[in-house]
């Protein structure tokens, strides 16, 4: 008699965007403010990043501003990179929707970004040619049960 394995399959959701016209800096920055979150929330807080409302923290080549929140050392609102990433938190919830997951209990375990080929076209720069910007992004989401915080009074009377 052979032994069956119980196997466990999670529902994982997986969103790949190529080639994105992104600088890669503020793609690392964005993938760090959206990893172990709901990508619901995010989606809401990316939108107040283009109306200058919340800004991204970036640890990194930039100086300290005195208008940030406390707490945060520094960041910037990069509108470009947040319409992007928007559109690929539509496509996660939407994936999640059809694979029958739960949008309140989904949590992104994983952002990636990685370097993509950099075109090299002819315009009217100095030298005659110009270095664009590109970058792969990798989001994976995965179903999470979350518990409810219950108050100490509530935990006394059980």
């Amino acid at each position: 008699m052979e032994k069956q394995k119980n196997k466990i399959i999670e529902k994982i959701v997986i969103v790949n965007g190529n080639h994105l016209e992104i600088s890669r800096k503020q793609s690392i920055s964005i993938c760090k403010f959206i990893t172990n979150k709901n990508p619901k929330e995010r989606l809401e807080k990316l939108e107040k990043v283009i109306q200058k409302k919340i800004a991204i923290p970036m640890h990194y080549e930039i100086p300290h501003r005195h208008n940030m929140p406390k707490g945060q050392v520094s960041g910037r609102y990069p509108q470009k990179a947040s319409k992007i990433f928007i559109k690929l938190l539509k496509s996660l919830i939407a994936n999640a929707t059809q694979k029958g997951l739960n949008e309140k209990e989904l949590i992104i375990f994983e952002a990636q970004t990685n370097k993509a080929p950099t075109p090299v076209r002819g315009t009217r720069m100095a030298y005659g040619r110009k270095k664009f910007k590109r970058c792969h992004v990798i989001i994976k989401a995965k179903e999470c049960k979350i518990k409810e915080k219950m108050n100490k009074s509530e935990i006394k009377n059980d």
